[in-house]
Parts: structure tokens; sequence; C-alpha cells
């Protein structure tokens, strides 16, 4: 690895590191505005790490389907391969939280930030639970003006793999009658899971039509995301580059 990506990396780390302890306290002190306005102040945090990423690491980012995103709230299911779409999320996507493991808030620092977003943070071990935690709180951060982000595999997946897709995102959006939208992505590539180093290159993230529940059932819902997610996922990576000159992108 060159010394100029070790050296990136390392700037871009420090950056991380004194931005977070930052906006802890931006967060903490954002508590008593209401639950969009405090989400619309803490996520400065995600938007300066995402310019951060590109100015010293040299990742940027184009989307594909930009247009197919909803005025009105819907439930994001997408490919988990980095920490990188966590925060870029936050700049493409409307105002948003996200399904995730409870054991993240009680990360210092970071995770007292993330609690102040009002994420829907679940006990993993006791999945009956879960469930229902996540159809209540789902469906009032769906009242509240917020789309819902799950990434369906659980966890984060090196490039060019897959895992299970889990269901509780098709089964919450046949709950609340929510459309559901579709995303792939290649961040892995650049940005692996828990690597410090970071590669410059551009991530190419792709939006599918949104996919109404209604008339399927969990599987059947399930599946036709799966499908898209990983046929684009096909089409997006090193092992099918994207078209440069697509129309439909934006570089970011």
């Amino acid at each position: 690895m060159s010394p100029d990506i070790v050296l990136r990396s390392s700037l871009f780390a420090l950056f991380q590191f004194v931005s977070t302890l930052v906006f802890t306290v931006i967060a903490l002190l954002a508590f008593p505005f209401k639950p969009l306005t405090r989400y619309r102040i803490i996520s400065y945090w995600a938007r300066s790490n995402v310019a951060a990423a590109r100015i010293l690491c040299g990742i940027r980012y184009r989307v594909i389907g930009s247009e197919h995103i909803p005025r009105e709230p819907c439930i994001i299911l997408s490919k988990h391969q980095s920490a990188w779409e966590t925060m870029a999320y936050q700049v493409i996507f409307p105002p948003q939280v996200w399904v995730l493991k409870r054991e993240l808030l009680w990360v210092p620092f970071f995770g007292w930030g993330l609690a102040m977003l009002s994420p829907i943070a679940i006990d993993r071990g006791a999945a009956r639970r879960a469930l229902k935690q996540t159809l209540d709180q789902g469906r009032d951060r769906l009242a509240q003006g917020f789309s819902i982000v799950i990434f369906p595999e659980g966890t984060r997946i090196l490039p060019g793999l897959r895992s299970k897709y889990h269901p509780g995102g098709a089964w919450l959006a046949l709950q609340t009658g929510t459309p559901v939208l579709p995303v792939a992505h290649n961040a892995g590539e650049l940005w692996q899971r828990n690597a410090f180093l970071k590669r410059p290159g551009l991530i190419t993230v792709s939006i599918g039509a949104p996919i109404l529940p209604q008339e399927m059932n969990v599987d059947e819902l399930n599946q036709r995301v799966e499908q898209w997610i990983e046929g684009e996922m096909h089409r997006i990576s090193t092992h099918g580059q994207p078209d440069p000159d697509c129309a439909q992108c934006s570089d970011e």
C-alpha cells in the first residue's frame, strides 16, 4: 500500500475522531429540539465526513436513479458493505432512521450522538420483542416524516459475496403499507469493513424504483428486493463496470 494512502487515511481518521467529539456535544445540546430538527443538525457530522473522505481519501460517489426517491417516507432496503453508506445516505436521501443493534448506542461518544437520531435499536437476541419494537417504533418514525433504513443481510458483506436476506424489512413494509426502495452500492471496494486504509476511487450508488408491497406476501417482496439488489451489484461491481457516461448519474 502506498505511503500516500496511509497518510490520507491517517488524516481522515484524525478528522473523524475530532469531528465525533465535537458533534457529540452538539448532539447532546440538540436534545430539546424536535426529532426532525435534531436530525438535520446532527446529520452535518455525516455530511462533513463524506466531504472529508472525498477531499482527504479521494473517495467520490455518483448516484444512479435519484429520480426514484419518493417525497413521502419509505423503507430503504440496502446492501451493506462499509461504514461509508451509513454516512452518505444522510446526504443522498431525505431524513431517515436506521434499524440497528442496540449495542451501537453503548459506544462512547459515537453511540451517544447516534442515540439522538431516533434509531430503532433492537436486541437481536430477543426476536419476538425486536419485531414488535420495530413495528411500533417504525410506525412512529414514519408518522414523524422519517424513512427507515434496513440492511436485510444484517451485517456488512464483503464485495462479491452475499448473505441471507432476512424478511424483517419486507414484513415492516407490508405491515405499514409503505413502499420499499431497493439500493445497491459498491462502497466496500474502496472502504472495506473495519479497514483503516481507504482507497481512492468512485463509488456507485444505484437506487431502484419503489416497490409497492400491496398484493405481495413477505417472501415475494423480500425475494424481489434481493433479486434487484444482487442483480444490480453484479452490474456496478468491478466484475461489471458501470457506464461512466450514464445520463441518470450524478457525480458528487
